[in-house]
């Protein structure tokens, strides 16, 4: 007997879909632009977010799912491909495995073609496959693992980029000071180690608490803010601000559950299903039916607007590195469309 496909495999599947069809064939718009005045900006692409965000509201999805905070990651993800990063580099993909290292993905390709098809497959009914593929990037920090929601990292560079992202959408008084302890102690764990990696922290948060909670959101955003401007914290934070409908809301399941446990280096733990079949058809009318969400760009602080921040972790990955690494990257930021 069949069983059913999790919340987050079925939450996989509009995923991909979503970025697939905002990247035909794998294409991606550049996503950098140059205005009139001569300044260079970072310009998100904000629908492909608007509907990711609503997969977790289609889906019903608790916090404790995991899928809420996952729409964010998907994003960011799909954001550093429009900037030059190639699906390897870049992780989560935008395919399963989710964790797939450049150098057995090269290995992939330059295998004979009937094995090629038997280690894809092995690859992709197992998922994660100790010491090869992940579901999830666990880094090593100063004194602890810490499982890091989108990241760049090579055996040559080790980790380049490191985004850790969380999302509220209610409780705003009782779960922010928690999110906030977490975000300074992670942030301190890894920049200690990896003093090099562009180090960001991604809030995604539904706007009603600028109504219900205003002293916890203008608490917040200064918070936020902070994170982002001290020197041993990260090197730049963003907050997304979410609209939608209250009959959309995601139902209270607890908070996300922090990650107490990780493995041992080389101890892979598979928290993610395969994506749940589907026909194309069935996936694009569910797309069809995604809960209208809208990102609340105006009210964003300046210091903390998703275009500032993508532009700074994709400007510090290119100077950390040498001229002959990121090529594609280097050569979208410097042939930006006008407008």
């Amino acid at each position: 007997m069949a069983t059913e496909p999790s919340t987050k495999a079925k939450a996989w599947v509009i995923f991909d879909r979503i970025v697939a069809r905002a990247a035909p064939d794998n294409v991606h718009s550049n996503p950098w632009i140059r205005s009139a005045d001569g300044q260079l900006r970072f310009e998100p692409d904000f629908d492909t977010l608007a509907r990711l965000l609503g997969v977790p509201l289609h889906l019903k999805a608790g916090t404790q799912s995991g899928v809420p905070a996952l729409a964010l990651d998907v994003w960011l993800s799909y954001e550093l491909r429009r900037a030059g990063f190639n699906l390897d580099q870049v992780w989560p993909r935008p395919v399963h495995p989710r964790i797939l290292p450049a150098p057995i993905a090269n290995l992939l390709k330059a295998l004979p073609a009937g094995t090629r098809k038997a280690v894809a497959d092995r690859i992709e009914r197992d998922g994660a496959i100790t010491g090869a593929t992940s579901s999830s990037g666990i880094i090593l920090g100063k004194n602890y693992l810490k499982q890091v929601d989108v990241v760049i990292s090579d055996w040559v560079t080790g980790p380049e980029l490191l985004i850790s992202t969380k999302r509220m959408d209610s409780s705003y008084g009782k779960n922010a000071p928690n999110r906030i302890e977490e975000s300074y102690g992670d942030a301190k764990n890894l920049r200690l180690r990896h003093p090099l990696a562009a180090l960001g922290f991604v809030f995604g948060l539904r706007s009603d608490i600028l109504q219900k909670e205003a002293a916890t959101a203008e608490w917040l955003f200064d918070l936020l803010g902070k994170l982002g401007r001290e020197d041993d914290a990260y090197h730049a934070t963003c907050l997304v601000l979410m609209e939608y409908g209250n009959d959309e809301a995601i139902p209270e399941t607890g908070e996300e559950p922090p990650v107490t446990a990780l493995p041992e280096p080389g101890r892979e733990v598979d928290d993610e299903n395969a994506p749940a079949p589907a026909l194309d058809a069935i996936v694009d009318q569910d797309i069809a039916q995604l809960p209208k969400v809208k990102i609340l760009s105006e009210q964003i602080p300046e210091e903390l607007a998703p275009a500032r921040f993508l532009a700074a972790m994709v400007t510090r990955v290119l100077g950390a590195t040498p001229v002959n690494m990121h090529k594609e990257a280097r050569a979208r930021r410097s042939s930006p469309a006008l407008r």
